[in-house]
């Protein structure tokens, strides 16, 4: 015969419960209280409606855009999946090479006093300065626009990295050192666990870039993507469009991070402790 399961609950998580509960409702409440003052700005005119639509009409532009590939060729969908493999495939490329970079740069000296004044030359440029050479070099492909975000999330995954090995405690490699750890162990076992959250860190920079960077990037003739969709909207001056593309990025680019979030706590559990 089966014990009943106890089902009570202990005070801490009756309070976690409650304070979980009260911050999603302050989020919703910023949420709403921001659309209901932008609809009052814009349907009272203190806000043109030529230079910024209404939530109401962002609503009606945004069910229109799914199924219709008026006025930029795509329709919202194809503009999404355009925009996320140039995003995710910069992103990525930027994590697999800065992030070893920065932490090879932080532990081995030698390393890090040749690659320092190379970084610190590139670092200062804007992305944005990079288009006409990439041009040049490159085309108006698919490689060139990834370069553009390649390069713009690549500073904060070589930063971050570097620091959260810099940061490491000096206690806990002496310790290691006392009992004969080799210089990879304490790398891998010391202070690489120690540079997770600074490594996250940068990561979360790292997809902010590239992100902001997309409409830089479909700026090279490009025929689809949020950042074409918003040009477009800018030469028709559809503020509907503008918004709504603008609005996008910064959805998908939440919800990447919430998705980030969720691997940090897997791999590093105790980041919140």
């Amino acid at each position: 015969m089966k014990k009943p399961v106890n089902k009570l609950k202990s005070p801490e998580q009756r309070k976690f419960e409650r304070e979980r509960r009260k911050n999603v409702l302050l989020s919703l409440s910023g949420l709403v209280l921001f659309f209901v003052l932008w609809e009052v700005l814009v349907d009272t005119g203190v806000i043109s409606s030529r230079a910024l639509c209404s939530p109401s009409e962002l609503v009606g532009t945004l069910l229109t855009k799914l199924v219709s590939k008026n006025p930029d060729g795509a329709t919202l969908i194809v503009n999404m999946l355009a925009s996320l493999k140039l995003a995710v495939l910069g992103f990525l490329i930027a994590v697999a090479v800065g992030i070893p970079l920065g932490l090879f740069m932080g532990y081995f000296k030698a390393f890090d006093k040749f690659m320092t004044p190379i970084f610190e030359i590139l670092r200062p440029i804007p992305p944005i300065a990079w288009i006409p050479i990439v041009i040049l070099t490159l085309g108006i492909g698919l490689g060139a626009k990834i370069f553009i975000i390649f390069i713009s999330a690549f500073c904060g995954c070589v930063i971050n990295s570097y620091l959260g090995i810099k940061l490491t405690n000096r206690t806990y490699i002496n310790v290691a050192k006392t009992f004969g750890a080799s210089d990879w162990q304490i790398f891998t076992k010391v202070c690489l666990p120690s540079a997770v959250n600074m490594i996250f860190a940068g990561v979360r920079t790292a997809l902010n870039s590239s992100w902001g960077t997309l409409v830089a990037a479909e700026m090279l003739a490009a025929t689809s993507g949020l950042g074409y969709m918003i040009q477009m909207g800018r030469r028709l001056i559809r503020p509907d469009i503008i918004v709504l593309g603008m609005f996008t990025i910064g959805s998908i680019g939440a919800l990447m991070g919430l998705v980030l979030g969720r691997i940090e706590k897997r791999i590093a559990p105790w980041r919140d402790r």
